[in-house]
């Protein structure tokens, strides 16, 4: 088990190092350091607190509420800095996904060896 635990060690360093996730980090960094995004995504994150407060005592958020929401999203996502950690978080998503599938190949046909490796 530890050995399998060094491998993913070693991965998750190999993957912090791809160029992938370290324009995502860049494109990460570039939105905390815009104080109206920041402004915008903690504006929006109190109001999607209080929508859910209202949803899960069984009443329907004001249409005010919705529209605010909307809006601030709108004026989120039009900005160039969240244009980029949307399109940099893809495009590391897609080595993840790639990862992963090659991860569940290997258990596949691991698990259809007949040689037992202890754990």
């Amino acid at each position: 088990m530890n050995r399998i635990l060094e491998m993913a060690r070693e991965l998750g360093q190999s993957l912090g190092r791809t160029d992938e996730y370290r324009a995502l980090a860049r494109a990460a960094q570039g939105v905390d350091e815009e104080r109206r995004l920041v402004e915008l995504r903690n504006e929006l994150e109190k109001l999607e607190g209080e929508m859910v407060t209202l949803l899960r005592t069984g009443r329907e958020p004001e249409d005010a509420q919705k529209e605010r929401y909307e809006e601030l999203a709108r004026e989120l996502q039009a900005t160039p800095e969240y244009q980029r950690l949307v399109s940099a978080q893809a495009n590391f998503d897609k080595i993840l996904q790639k990862v992963n599938e090659t991860i569940s190949n290997g258990i596949q046909e691991g698990g259809q060896s007949r040689i037992i490796l202890p754990s």
